[in-house]
C-alpha cells in the first residue's frame, strides 16, 4: 500500500537549537567568518520558516573529527539565515583536481518534498576558475553560488528557490 506524501515542515521548533548556528562552539581555532543571506520563494517573498544546514571542510581543507563543520539554523521573520564558522580551505576532488573553498548548503522548507542542495563559494577565490563542479554551471548562473564579502568577515549569499534568478541546486 502506498503512503501519502507530505511536504517538509514547518516543525523546526522540534529540532531548532540556536547554538548549532555557531560551528565554532567547540573551540575551533582559526579566523571566524559569518555566512548570511535571505531565502526567497519564486515570487520574491522571504521564506520565514525554512531550516538551513551547512557542512564544510576545515581551514586546511580537511574533513576530520577535529572540526565540527556542521551547522543548522532556521530563517527569521525576514527570511534571513546566519552562521558563525571558519572559512574552509580548498579540498581535493576527483583525480586530485582541487575544489575551491566551498560550503554545502541544504534547505528544508514547507512545500518541498525533498531538501534542496547547493554550494556557497567565496568571491575572489582563484580556484573558482578551475573548480570542477563550478565549471559545470553555465557562466551566467554562477553568480547564484558566489557569496560576496558584504563587510569584513561577513559573506552574503541570497538564495532564490525558483523563478527569475533561481539559485543553482544540485541533484545528489
Amino acid at each position: 500500500m502506498a503512503t501519502a506524501q507530505q511536504t517538509a515542515g514547518p516543525y523546526w521548533h522540534m529540532i531548532d537549537f540556536p547554538e548549532w548556528a555557531d560551528t565554532t562552539r567547540f573551540g575551533d581555532e582559526g579566523p571566524r567568518i559569518t555566512l548570511t543571506g535571505v531565502i526567497r520563494d519564486g515570487a520574491g517573498a522571504p521564506v520565514t520558516d525554512a531550516m538551513v544546514e551547512i557542512w564544510h571542510a576545515d581551514p586546511a581543507g580537511r574533513y576530520d573529527a577535529a572540526f565540527q563543520g556542521f551547522g543548522r539554523c532556521r530563517t527569521d521573520a525576514e527570511g534571513r539565515f546566519r552562521f558563525t564558522t571558519l572559512k574552509p580551505g580548498p579540498v581535493p576532488g576527483r583525480g586530485n583536481a582541487m575544489q575551491a573553498p566551498h560550503v554545502l548548503v541544504a534547505i528544508f522548507a514547507r512545500g518541498l518534498m525533498r531538501h534542496l542542495l547547493t554550494r556557497l563559494y567565496f568571491a575572489g577565490e582563484p580556484l573558482n576558475e578551475t573548480d570542477p563542479l563550478l565549471a559545470l554551471v553555465p557562466e551566467a548562473r554562477r553568480p547564484s553560488l558566489i557569496a560576496r564579502e558584504s563587510a569584513p568577515g561577513v559573506w552574503t549569499l541570497d538564495i532564490r528557490l525558483q523563478g527569475e534568478g533561481e539559485t543553482v541546486f544540485l541533484e545528489v
